[in-house]
């Protein structure tokens, strides 16, 4: 009978597995063995039934064990039973139709219309290179929904004023073209002006740093809770939440899913899906505040 480490080895060598990889495998075959085997002793991977892997991952989730986690350890174990399988070691593979634990995703953050308007019409920027960056981008993201690494990947040569377009290079190397409006693409040539004269070059990188370098992620994410802190008190202030509020925005407003879906980068519609999530439970609150009888 083949053993877990005769999988886990042939996971590193014929499938090239990384070490964390097998590390999870390892954590989540071993907990199934130590569960059956606490069970009966008399047990082995050919007397397992679909019931026992029911009760293991129930007593997982009993132990605080999140369903993301539980739902990738039942994924490990299907993979074992189909070696086994594979190898003639068991006549079936009982995790086959278990289906994996509910997991409930978390609402995105969003900042709410009028935090949006202060950010835009009352803070104050500076004048300065900087100051006029720091705008534009914080501009980018709520016109468009990129993500953070979206965003300093862009060069001058991905962005149209005339067509008031964005080439975006996405997840994957997936290329999508994102339109923008009037506000945006009159202070974005404002900036291409400021920074070509900065760099003395048309070429290079959009988003740039005092190094007049390429921005690093994390200088965005530090330029996007400075000034979030000044319009919103929620925890929450990143690149992602002004996607999000692009995203919820857009849906309010009356934008197709499938037109959101493709402007966010989506694979899947479901993704997308979770905004209308959103767009309720905030209608749901406002009904609540707002009726008598609620």
């Amino acid at each position: 009978m083949l053993t877990i480490d005769d999988f886990l080895m042939y996971l590193q060598g014929d499938r090239a597995y990384s070490p964390r990889s097998i590390r999870t495998y390892a954590d989540a075959l071993g907990s199934f063995q130590n569960f059956f085997q606490a069970l009966d002793d008399q047990l082995d991977w050919d007397k397992i039934d679909a019931d026992i892997i029911r009760r293991w991952m129930a007593a997982e989730m009993e132990r605080g064990i999140g369903a993301r986690t539980v739902a990738k350890n039942l994924s490990a174990l299907r993979s074992f039973y189909k070696y086994l399988l594979r190898m003639g070691c068991v006549s079936k593979n009982p995790a086959h139709l278990i289906k994996n634990p509910k997991v409930h995703y978390p609402l995105p953050t969003f900042l709410k219309q009028s935090e949006m308007n202060r950010l835009f019409d009352d803070v104050e920027f500076p004048e300065s290179f900087e100051g006029v960056r720091d705008r534009i981008i914080l501009l980018t993201f709520y016109h468009t929904g990129v993500r953070v690494s979206e965003l300093v990947g862009l060069n001058v040569a991905d962005v149209s004023l005339t067509t008031s377009e964005l080439k975006v290079t996405g997840k994957r190397n997936k290329q999508r073209i994102i339109p923008f409006g009037k506000e945006l693409t009159d202070e974005m040539a404002r900036y291409v002006r400021l920074r070509n004269e900065w760099t003395a070059t048309l070429e290079g990188p959009l988003f740039l740093g005092k190094d007049k370098k390429r921005m690093k992620a994390e200088s965005v994410r530090n330029i996007v809770s400075h000034y979030l802190s000044m319009v919103t008190t929620q925890k929450k202030k990143s690149p992602h939440v002004l996607r999000h509020t692009f995203a919820t925005v857009m849906l309010n407003n009356g934008a197709d899913l499938e037109a959101i879906k493709e402007l966010l980068g989506h694979e899947s519609i479901g993704t997308t899906e979770v905004y209308t999530h959103t767009t309720f439970a905030d209608l749901k609150k406002e009904y609540e505040q707002a009726h008598p009888r609620a």
